[in-house]
């Protein structure tokens, strides 16, 4: 079966590592060197549906047990119509 891009309907990709961030309510997790597939036309990235559960069973561990993470950053946060 050919992929096709549900955005553009290009048919090339390319395999690649990036930094996906999770977001439920006001609460982030960064993670570093997730797998995905990436359109090589417009960039729009495809992840395992795997992938994303191992995130989210992370995140709740993460908010609801405390695990420990590798790394916190503090991140700036303006209202668009204050800048």
């Amino acid at each position: 079966m050919n992929k096709v891009c549900s955005f553009c309907g290009n048919k090339n990709f390319r395999e690649k590592s990036v930094q996906y961030i999770y977001r439920h309510d006001e609460q982030l997790l960064m993670v570093n060197n997730v797998p995905c597939e990436e359109c090589e036309y417009c960039g729009e990235q495809y992840f395992r549906g795997i992938d994303l559960e191992k995130i989210e069973a992370d995140f709740r561990a993460i908010y609801s047990s405390g695990k420990k993470v590798k790394k916190e950053v503090t991140v700036p946060i303006e209202e668009f119509a204050e800048i």
